[in-house]
């Protein structure tokens, strides 16, 4: 995969456009969703992007974050990143083929009725695990189509706005207790997921110079696809005290008519299709290389001809499929808390690498010493405040961050049943050896 493919994959990954931004529009108002939106680049996604490329550069392996975890902080907490991901993607994974849903159900209702919303999910799971035995090429071109398709009605829909628009709304929103946290929740969701990218290193065109260069390009790319559009709406003095998820439609139309609000409809499907597709991707390498590495079945280490792990993808998609049905919200809360405690560990295995690696070749580095140790502060805060937020969603019948608690504790006694069940099979632990060894 070459650098425009990386970065359109990655664009997915994190982004995949402006859908999922409108409510919070609906509960901030323009002037403090811009803030919020200018913001968090700064404080997440900025800070994210610094910390993988040095080390995506530096250890550009296959794997990508429990690679670089295990090696800084050993096989247990290796381990305990490989577990966070995964099952955070059961929870990540369930929120496209319900976004893909949402919007075919506004083009063509009747398909999407009842229990049919339910079989338009499992194919586009199943037409996306098919996609991703093509491998890491053919989903890196796709991704660049659908970029294209996808942003061409949001481009249309900021020039009708700018021309058509005479002032700054004023909108301000409520903002309320409530809606802060649904803003910043929804908008770190939005900013999230720059990690990803890294497990397909090894099907990466020269990553020591690939990776930075496209973390940060899709970084811009991301908060632009962001702020333009609600930038647009604002100067259009369009109201958005009622926005909230699919209101772009309805902005479409009354900006360039039917047409324009029928295409970001249609391109609302492909968004749940790229994001879904990209991500399949990601994170069926990490069973993969858990396996290489003997915590896990060596049959997850088949692949096909083109080198794509296959039966590393049915595994994932069975259990991907498992999790549709939970509400939106539900599954962003929980997504959040388990991704969220993953990451830190990952500015952690960059602080600890300088210092236990001093001499390892970093053709891009995150700054000097002080800096690497305090990148993953704004983070781990957003982190936290996601955390506190969520103490009243509700998740399996309790608390979702008494639910997300519970996932994370119990990666401690699955790898100790993964070392005494697998742990003799190892093959892969040369790749996890420092430079020069």
């Amino acid at each position: 995969m070459r650098l425009v493919p990386l970065i359109a994959a990655t664009y997915f990954m994190v982004s995949g456009g402006p859908y999922g931004i409108e409510d919070i529009l609906g509960g901030a108002g323009y002037g403090k969703a811009l803030l919020i939106l200018l913001l968090f680049p700064f404080l997440w996604s900025f800070p994210t992007t610094l910390m993988l490329g040095e080390l995506s550069a530096a250890i550009p392996a296959e794997g990508g974050f429990y690679v670089w975890v295990r090696r800084a902080l050993g096989p247990f907490w290796g381990y305990q990143e490989a577990w966070l991901s995964l099952t955070a993607s059961i929870f990540d994974m369930a929120i496209y083929p319900t976004i893909f849903v949402l919007y075919l159900g506004k083009l063509f209702p009747a398909w999407t009725a009842g229990p049919r919303s339910v079989w338009w999910e499992l194919a586009l799971v199943i037409a996306c695990c098919l996609w991703n035995l093509c491998g890491a090429p053919a989903i890196g071109k796709g991704s660049v189509t659908l970029f294209v398709l996808l942003m061409a009605p949001f481009v249309v829909l900021i020039i009708l706005g700018l021309l058509h628009g005479s002032h700054w709304s004023h909108a301000a929103g409520s903002f309320s207790g409530g809606s802060i946290s649904t803003a910043v929740i929804v908008a770190l969701w939005n900013y999230m997921g720059w990690d990803n990218a890294s497990t397909i290193a090894g099907e990466v065109e020269n990553p020591a110079r690939t990776y930075p260069l496209a973390m940060i390009t899709t970084a811009i790319v991301v908060a632009v696809s962001y702020i333009l559009p609600v930038a647009a709406l604002a100067y259009a003095g369009i109201s958005v005290q009622q926005f909230s998820t699919g209101s772009w439609t309805d902005a479409g139309r009354m900006l360039g008519g039917p047409i324009l609000g029928w295409a970001i409809v249609l391109c609302g499907t492909f968004n749940g299709l790229g994001m879904f597709n990209a991500l399949v991707l990601s994170y069926t390498r990490l069973p993969m290389v858990l396996a290489q590495d003997g915590m896990l079945p060596q049959w997850l280490t088949l692949r096909n001809k083109r080198g794509v792990p296959w039966a590393a993808i049915i595994a994932c998609g069975i259990a991907w499929a498992v999790a549709l049905g939970f509400r939106f919200e539900e599954l962003i809360s929980i997504d959040l808390i388990l991704y969220g405690s993953s990451l830190i560990l990952e500015f952690v295995a960059l602080a600890v690498l300088r210092f236990k690696e001093p001499d390892l070749p970093r053709p891009f580095r995150a700054g000097n010493l002080f800096m690497a140790c305090t990148l993953g502060i704004p983070p781990a805060i957003l982190i936290g405040y996601v955390m506190y937020a969520a103490r009243d969603e509700r998740m399996a019948h309790m608390p979702a961050l008494l639910f997300g608690l519970l996932i994370a504790i119990a990666g401690p006694f699955f790898y100790w049943i993964s070392r005494k069940r697998w742990g003799h099979n190892s093959l892969n632990q040369s790749a996890l050896a420092p430079s020069g060894d």
